[in-house]
C-alpha cells in the first residue's frame, strides 16, 4: 500500500504545479504594467485634520440653534464630508489634506465662536454672513497665518475691534459689518502694512478719526464705513488713494467738512457716496475729473452753488444725488444722466424744490470758507 500512496502524491504535486503554470505563465507573456500614478488620492488622516476635528466639534457643542441642520452631519473624524467645510492640499506640503475653508453663510446659526478655531490653522476663507453668533472674535484666530477672507457681516458679534487681525498676514477681505462692534476703528486697519483690498465696517458702533489722515493711508479699492461716527474733516491726503480706490461709502458718519479739490485724483473712483452729513460749500469742479465715476450721492448735506457741469459729462456716469441741498443751478447735461435726483434744492424751474423764502433765507447766510485742512472755517 506504501508505493501507491506515494504514487498519488506524486500525482498531487504535479497537479498542483500545472495549476501554478497555468496561472503563471499567462503573465509572463504579457506586457509590462504602467506604473502607477504618481499622485495618490491625499489621506483623511493626518495632525491637521485632527486637530480640525477637535475645533469643529468644539464649534458644534457652542452652537445653541441650527434651524437649517447645516451642522447635524459634523460627526465623525471625516471633517472633509462635513456640510461647509472644505478641504485642500496644505500649501506648505501637498501631500496632506488640510481644512481650507468653512462657508455657512445664511444659517440662521445662532451660538458663539469658541477658542478651539484657531486650530484651524490652514483655513483661507471664512464666510458666516448672516448668521446670529454672538460674543466676539477668539483671539486664538491669530493663528491663522493664511487666513485670506474674514466675513461674519449681519451676526450679533459685540465688543472691542479684534486687535489680532490687523497681524494677520494674508488677510485681503475684512468683512464685519452689521453686527455691535464699538470703539475706536485702529489706524492699522488702513495702514500698508496689513494692506487690506476691501474693508466692510459699517453699521456697527466704531468711531473714526480723521486727524491722523490715518484712512487715506489706505491701498484697500473698497471702503465701505457707513453709518460710523467719524472726527475730523476730509483731508486734501483723499487724493493719496489714487492707485487703488474704487468704491468710497462714508454716508452717514457725522462729517462736518468741505469736500477737497484733491477728491478729483481718484481717477480710478467708479462710487462714491458722502450722503447725510454735514458737507457744505461748492461740489468742487475737479469731481470732473474723475474719468472712472459712475455713481455719485452728496444728498442730505448743506451744499450749495451750482453743479458742475463736467461730472454730468463724465463717460461712464448714470446716477447722481444731490437731493437734500441747497444747489442753485444744474446744466442741462445733468438731465441726461439715467439716474438722477435733485429734488430739495433750490434749482429755478425744477419740481420739487425747497419754498422759496428757505432758499432766500440760505442766501442770506455768511458763505462758506474752507481751510487748508478740509474743515469748515468759522466765521469770525
Amino acid at each position: 500500500m506504501a508505493p501507491l500512496s506515494s504514487e498519488v502524491q506524486r500525482s498531487k504535486r504535479t497537479l498542483h504545479l500545472l495549476v501554478l503554470l497555468c496561472l503563471v505563465l499567462p503573465c509572463l507573456t504579457q506586457p509590462a504594467p504602467s506604473p502607477a500614478p504618481t499622485t495618490l488620492p491625499l489621506s483623511p488622516f493626518n495632525d491637521r485634520l485632527d486637530a480640525a476635528y477637535i475645533a469643529l466639534q468644539a464649534w458644534k457643542h457652542a452652537i445653541t440653534e441650527d434651524p437649517k441642520n447645516l451642522t447635524s452631519d459634523w460627526c465623525g473624524p471625516f471633517v472633509c464630508n462635513y456640510t461647509g467645510v472644505y478641504c485642500a492640499a496644505a500649501p506648505d506640503d501637498p501631500h496632506v489634506l488640510t481644512v481650507a475653508g468653512v462657508d455657512l453663510n445664511h444659517g440662521r446659526i445662532a451660538g458663539e465662536l469658541p477658542d478651539h478655531l484657531g486650530l484651524l490653522a490652514d483655513v483661507a476663507l471664512i464666510h458666516l454672513n448672516s448668521n446670529r453668533f454672538c460674543g466676539t472674535l477668539p483671539e486664538s484666530m491669530a493663528h491663522m497665518r493664511l487666513l485670506y477672507e474674514l466675513d461674519v457681516s449681519n451676526n450679533l458679534l459685540s465688543g472691542a475691534f479684534p486687535s489680532f487681525l490687523t497681524s494677520l498676514p494674508s488677510l485681503k477681505y475684512l468683512d464685519l459689518r452689521f453686527n455691535a462692534f464699538d470703539g475706536e476703528l485702529p489706524a492699522a486697519v488702513f495702514g500698508r502694512e496689513l494692506s487690506l483690498d476691501a474693508i466692510f465696517a459699517n453699521n456697527n458702533r466704531f468711531n473714526v478719526s480723521l486727524t491722523s489722515a490715518s484712512l487715506t493711508n489706505s491701498t484697500a479699492s473698497v471702503i465701505v464705513l457707513a453709518n460710523t461716527d467719524f472726527a475730523g474733516c476730509l483731508p486734501p491726503t483723499i487724493g493719496d488713494m489714487a492707485d487703488t480706490l474704487v468704491e468710497l461709502v462714508l454716508l452717514n458718519t457725522s462729517i462736518s467738512s468741505c469736500i477737497p479739490p484733491e477728491i478729483g485724483k481718484l481717477k480710478k473712483l467708479k462710487v462714491l457716496d458722502l450722503s447725510r452729513n454735514e458737507l457744505a460749500g461748492e461740489l468742487p469742479e475737479s469731481v470732473g475729473d474723475m474719468e472712472s465715476l459712475e455713481v455719485l450721492n452728496v444728498g442730505h448735506n448743506m451744499l450749495s452753488g451750482v453743479v458742475p457741469e463736467t461730472v454730468c459729462e463724465l463717460p461712464r456716469f448714470r446716477n447722481l444725488t444731490v437731493a437734500g441741498n441747497y444747489f442753485c443751478g444744474e446744466p442741462v447735461s445733468c438731465l441726461h444722466v439715467p439716474l438722477r435726483d435733485d429734488r430739495m434744492n433750490c434749482i429755478p424751474e425744477r419740481p420739487h424744490q425747497r419754498p422759496h423764502e428757505e432758499c432766500i433765507a440760505f442766501e442770506h447766510r455768511p458763505p462758506v470758507h474752507c481751510a487748508a485742512d478740509g474743515c469748515i472755517l468759522l466765521p469770525p
